[in-house]
């Protein structure tokens, strides 16, 4: 029996032995042709990428076209990096298209955003995969999927991550769906902010610092409303938060699987909440943001479009900054974690207010002055733990009855 162990272990160590080396990885220049077919491109082409490992140096950019197909050979075969980037912020840009795909390649490592599409109408992202090979770093660019004064948006089947801003994101945009991505290892994973007619769904988010954002934020083009949220796994966001200083996500505590900020005309419902350490989902208002920020300023040497922390918000006489029209039911809750984050203070106040049971769901109780009906509604068939935190009071009067927060009776998510 020995004589067999040993003539086991001598033929696995000389395995281990001989085994080939990984081949180096072949980098290759296409990065003048590749641009000249951007700009030649005619209504209906499809632009084929060809597989293998390419470097650029400076932005690739396709500006004014319609009905054009660019497609690689597979996410993992045909990689585009922008490692040794010496000229511009993004990756790889769309603008001003009509009816564009973008499909099966990488994008990796641009100074700023890695994959940005701004002004279009009709933007399919699919089987992109998007990261910072590097893993999360604050030097990271802000976006890897980053939509943004679009409408009639599809992103599925990606994958995001690093992002020191938000990994697969959409902005002011009309008329999205964002199913069935992956989105791990950035401060935040999905977020959709200033947007309506969105639809999340499919998607896991885990190992980010907060799974999925649904944001309104002050002084911008346009304001969100009606947002489903269903049949998603947001798993285990626990990461550290990376983000620049003053940057909105900044504010985002880790161990938080998904935040309502300001909004309305949200629907959550269908998902698996699972191991976020702080909170499963909360809804605050910017008041509450603004509050937690004030004095923070922005780290020099910001690139992207990130939005920071605006004191001034209440100058902007069309935002309404508090959450209202809000329905979270048929959701599944589960938490191993007995202690939320201690590293900062909203970790640090529900680690006093509710010990060995960080909340399911929290409420920062913030009235909005102008609105005395907010129809913010929760009907979990399950167990949870809730908290409302009577943060305009000094959490004086923080409460943990979810019963005043039922609205079995279906009250419409009116946008009035």
């Amino acid at each position: 029996m020995k004589k067999l162990q040993l003539i086991l272990f001598v033929w696995v160590l000389l395995s281990a032995c001989t085994e080939a080396p990984k081949e180096p990885i072949v980098w290759k220049s296409i990065e003048k042709d590749l641009q000249a077919q951007f700009i030649l491109a005619q209504d209906g082409d499809v632009i084929e990428l060809p597989e293998g490992n390419f470097m650029f140096t400076r932005t690739l950019s396709m500006d004014g076209k319609s009905n054009i197909t660019i497609r690689g050979k597979g996410m993992d075969k045909t990689i585009l990096s922008w490692k040794n980037q010496t000229e511009g912020a993004q990756g790889l840009q769309v603008s001003n298209g009509k009816n564009i795909v973008l499909e099966d390649f990488s994008v990796e490592d641009a100074k700023g955003d890695n994959l940005k599409v701004n002004d279009t109408h009709g933007i399919t992202l699919r089987r992109i995969r998007s990261v910072w090979a590097e893993g999360p770093k604050t030097e990271n660019g802000a976006y890897a999927l980053y939509p943004v004064l679009c409408k009639n948006v599809l992103m599925e089947e990606c994958i995001a991550m690093g992002s020191s801003d938000a990994g697969i994101y959409v902005g002011q945009s009309d008329s999205v769906i964002i199913r069935n991505n992956k989105a791990y290892w950035n401060v935040a994973g999905i977020e959709s902010e200033n947007s309506k007619w969105v639809e999340i769904y499919g998607n896991e988010a885990y190992d980010n610092t907060g799974g999925i954002l649904v944001f309104d934020l002050p002084g911008l083009t346009t304001y969100g409303h009606s947002t489903k949220v269903y049949n998603n796994t947001i798993r285990s966001n626990n990461h550290k938060n990376f983000a620049q200083k003053g940057n909105i996500v900044a504010s985002i505590p880790p161990g938080s699987g998904m935040m309502i900020l300001a909004t309305n005309g949200v629907e959550i419902y269908d998902n698996d909440f699972k191991d976020n350490t702080t909170v499963g989902l909360a809804i605050v208002s910017y008041e509450l943001v603004a509050a937690l920020n004030e004095g923070e300023q922005e780290q020099d040497g910001a690139v992207g479009g990130v939005q920071t922390v605006n004191n001034r918000y209440k100058e902007d006489t069309l935002y309404n900054p508090y959450p209202y029209n809000i329905r979270v039911h048929s959701n599944r809750f589960s938490n191993r974690h007995w202690f939320p984050t201690f590293r900062n203070d909203i970790g640090k106040l529900l680690a006093m207010k509710s010990f060995f049971s960080p909340p399911d769901i929290l409420y920062d109780g913030i009235p909005d002055p102008n609105r005395a009906e907010r129809n913010i509604c929760i009907d979990e068939s399950g167990k949870i733990t809730f908290i409302n935190l009577d943060a305009a009071n000094d959490f004086k009067g923080l409460s943990k009855d979810v019963k005043s927060f039922s609205c079995k009776e279906e009250k419409p998510l009116s946008l009035q």
